[in-house]
């Protein structure tokens, strides 16, 4: 048997970790706040904060601060994340095609 790529091992450590894939999901659309986020994802703020700073991390996300009153904090992919793109669709089409209406309720 094969031993297993260590950067694909890392990869899936990162893509698989809890709420990461909804939360590349809903960047996909453009640049969002923390709140607006918060509130499209069945997810606590605690979690979501972490999972944000996981991804800021590994440069999959950048946290932009507009000094501003009040400050306003939006979160985008970066390149790195964007690249994530083909992926996560791909992941879509394939959950559109094989899992079942019944399975997600």
């Amino acid at each position: 048997m094969s031993e297993l790529c260590p950067r694909f091992e890392k990869a899936m450590q990162i893509i698989s970790k809890r709420w990461v894939g909804l939360i590349l999901f809903e960047l996909l659309d453009g640049p969002k706040r923390f709140s607006e986020m918060e509130s499209n994802l069945p997810i606590s703020g605690r979690l979501l904060s972490d999972r944000l700073k996981m991804l800021e991390k590994e440069g999959i996300v950048i946290r932009h601060i507009y000094s501003e009153f009040p400050v306003r904090i939006e979160y985008s992919l970066s390149k790195k994340g964007e690249s994530l793109r083909p992926v996560i669709q791909d992941i879509q089409n394939w959950a559109n095609d094989w899992i079942a209406e019944e399975e997600v309720n």
